[in-house]
């Protein structure tokens, strides 16, 4: 069937959501418009599903939520009956219908006979991944766009383990979700029914009083947090999300009573009406913090993204300026600090291990082989980290210490399986009082790293690529890199090439070996001089993604190799 004939059906159909039926109202004629929305279905990943909120089959809306459900429930039913009846555990954050397609996955898993688990209000998504084991139900899904702008909403699907849910049973929900090709037709159970039959459950204070009492588990050096814990000044910001209420309650359980929360930004809003983009990442989500720290002379701020799975920071200099951190930064500084706290209290494994992606920093690895702890490499996305944890809990061979991703996502206590703002509120706080104890601040912290380890840079580049043609221009892209590999990048010869598609490491001699890791869309070049750069699409954003890590003996010599091998990958790129 073409766009066209899908925009007909939306059209035509009666009983159409009313504010659906507007909006398709309004695009009649723009044929750009209508296509974009119709051309193909939401694309459904192993990180589940991202989209503008709207009307068509490419937007999230309670028909498509109401798809990927019957496919998670059309999978179920193919499970055995205990399994089946542990059901499904739903969160959600505070972006647009975030609360109203949590109900309607509730009502599509309801008309299976499966039970529905869901939270009186919003909640975080490392809570929902904790819910998942807590409760010991076989799914959960989190409705949440993460941090992408107010447009957006989406869906994630959770195993039992609490981790985003593995590519083999991924691949068969997204199957059956296909096989739902009738949206319309889809059952949905009424909501006080299934309250009235046990079908859905209202979940809430019981569960987050059991999340924070692991979260309690965080803190190391109960002491130092006593002491530094009552003066050193903390300005917290949600970004109107989920964050606002477990890392209020985090931060004091901890002992650390002098925080204030940016007000404006304690306001739970899908429209985050002070940021353009409600990303920690982003320097202009910090600017009403920053404010608000210059005032109260704050030691350290801390954002967390609408549903609280990443974390920024930024340390107040002597002249009052902030010092923004990068992910990458943040990562080594708690995973030093975890370590040698361990080792000083005598309680740090033989065999430990910490877990990161290959886009992130070689830092984390420095540090780690000097306190005599194993650093594993995995793919992006932290499921990759969640299979390392459950895979360390069934041999015993290593003992998970820390887990990160560059891109502002960290887990300390594997009672989550997935990145925690909230554990990491509670860390990156220890870790600024371990300095604060010594008179020094964490951006002085991450200055004594460098002197012991190197100056490492790194940089992400994103380029967009929207609508209909987005897909191909990234992959022209990829192919470009593939075909047309470069022997150098700003004068530095290419050690290896290794390539995740085809799990191949290939050297400049021409050999090649194996990649031991699962296959992917990612090339990765290895430079003579230790930098490296990978390449990648999004898995959740029409953006392809340009990773540089370098290191040198001085900081201004590592920001500028980094600089150079920018430039060198804009003109390839634009060749």
């Amino acid at each position: 069937m073409s766009w066209e004939d899908t925009y007909e059906v939306w059209k035509n159909n009666a009983n159409l959501e009313a504010s659906l039926k507007e909006e398709l109202d309004s695009l009649a004629g723009n044929q750009e418009a209508l296509e974009d929305a119709f051309y193909a279905p939401l694309e459904f990943g192993t990180a589940g599903m991202r989209g503008i909120l709207g009307a068509g089959v490419n937007r999230m809306n309670i028909y498509t939520v109401r798809q990927a459900t019957e496919g998670l429930a059309s999978f179920m039913e193919t499970l055995a009956a205990e399994i089946k009846q542990r059901g499904v555990a739903i969160s959600y954050d505070s972006r647009h219908h975030s609360q109203e397609f949590a109900y309607e996955a509730a009502r599509v898993l309801g008309a299976h006979n499966i039970k529905a688990f869901v939270f009186e209000s919003l909640r975080p998504t490392p809570e929902l991944s904790y819910t998942v084991r807590h409760l010991h139900t076989y799914a959960g899904i989190m409705i949440t766009a993460s941090h992408n702008p107010k447009e957006y909403n989406g869906y994630k699907i959770y195993g039992e383990d609490g981790a985003q849910m593995p590519p083999k049973e991924s691949d068969l929900i997204t199957k059956y979700i296909r096989q739902a090709e009738d949206l319309f037709a889809i059952k949905v159970a009424n909501k006080d029914d299934l309250l009235a039959n046990g079908l859905l459950e209202i979940i809430g204070d019981a569960v987050d009083q059991d999340y924070l009492a692991e979260v309690n588990q965080v803190t190391i050096n109960r002491e130092l947090v006593e002491k530094e814990g009552e003066t050193m000044k903390l300005i917290f910001s949600p970004l109107h999300g989920t964050g606002a209420m477990l890392g209020e309650k985090a931060l004091k359980q901890a002992g650390f009573k002098n925080f204030t929360m940016v007000p404006e930004q304690a306001i739970t809003d899908g429209d985050f009406p002070t940021v353009k983009k409600p990303n920690p990442e982003d320097p202009a989500a910090f600017d009403l913090a920053i404010k608000l720290g210059q005032q109260q002379n704050a030691d350290l701020l801390i954002a967390v993204d609408p549903d609280a799975d990443r974390l920024g920071a930024a340390v107040r200099q002597p002249d009052g300026e902030y010092q923004l951190l990068t992910g990458n930064q943040i990562a080594a500084l708690m995973l030093n600090y975890i370590l040698v706290a361990h080792e000083k209290a005598g309680t740090l494994p033989a065999n430990a291990a910490a877990v990161k992606s290959i886009v992130s920093s070689e830092f984390a690895t420095k540090i780690a082989e000097k306190h005599h702890t194993k650093m594993i490499n995995v793919l992006t996305g932290f499921k990759f980290i969640a299979e390392q944890i459950k895979e360390f809990q069934a041999n015993h061979q290593q003992t998970f210490m820390f887990g990160f991703e560059e891109s502002y996502g960290y887990l300390t206590k594997p009672f989550v399986r997935d990145k925690d703002a909230i554990q990491s509120l509670v860390m990156l706080a220890e870790v600024a009082a371990f300095y604060r104890e010594q008179g020094k601040n964490l951006y002085d912290g991450l200055q004594d790293l460098f002197a012991e380890y190197g100056y490492f840079a790194e940089k992400t580049i994103s380029l967009t690529f929207d609508g209909i043609e987005g897909a191909s221009q990234i992959e022209a892209l990829m192919t470009k890199f593939r075909k047309e590999a470069p022997s150098e990048f700003a004068g530095f010869k290419v050690a290896a090439l290794e390539d995740f598609t085809t799990s191949e490491k290939t050297l400049a001699d021409g050999t090649v070996e194996t990649i031991n890791l699962p296959q992917a869309n990612v090339l990765k070049y290895l430079l003579a001089d230790g930098t490296w750069i990978a390449i990648r699409p999004s898995g959740t954003e029409p953006k392809i993604k340009f990773y540089i890590g370098t290191q040198a003996a001085t900081a201004a010599e590592a920001a500028e190799k980094r600089a150079g091998f920018e430039k060198a990958l804009n003109e390839f790129t634009q060749e």
